[in-house]
């Protein structure tokens, strides 16, 4: 039974990332500007208070959608993506390098599940840390997280174990 705990679990939201949150808030701020400073309030003007609000709305709502879940346990780190996406694991067997680093050196980053690009695998839903780790064939995943140094000692723990 021991086996089964798992080491760490984190679960990354879609909605939670402090750029797109920016993004979305002065998008809504302009939308009641907008409708402010429109004077006849007439029903054109009246969709920019509609538009605004369903913005705020949203934004909430994304909040709290499950992006994707990191577990580490029995040798593998396993993320399981939003609702259709493919559970990808990952065997810390096959893994020869496991390091801290930053996800992306932008401001502003999209969120990606299983995104294969130049010959990285790249998992991301918010905040600057990540770990990266590197397979035996040079494959490289980035997996986005809040908490780099935590997801780091589980992986290395359960490597050991």
């Amino acid at each position: 039974m021991e086996e089964d705990k798992p080491l760490f679990v984190e679960n990354q939201y879609l909605g939670r990332d402090r750029g797109w949150v920016s993004v979305r808030l002065v998008m809504a701020l302009f939308c009641f500007a907008a409708y402010y400073v429109s004077t006849e309030r007439e029903r054109s003007e009246q969709l920019f208070l509609l538009v605004g609000c369903i913005i705020l709305i949203v934004s909430i709502i994304m909040m709290y959608m499950l992006h994707y879940r990191i577990t580490v346990k029995n040798k593998s780190v396993i993320l399981q993506g939003l609702w259709t996406a493919r559970l990808v694991k990952i065997d810390l067997n096959s893994i020869v390098k496991v390091e801290n680093g930053l996800y992306s050196s932008y401001l502003i980053n999209s969120p990606v599940y299983n995104l294969h690009q130049k010959g990285k695998i790249r998992f991301y839903a918010g905040g600057k840390g990540a770990v990266w780790l590197t397979d035996r064939d040079g494959l490289v995943y980035v997996v986005g997280t809040q908490h780099p140094n935590d997801l780091t000692r589980a992986i290395l723990k359960a490597k050991e174990s």
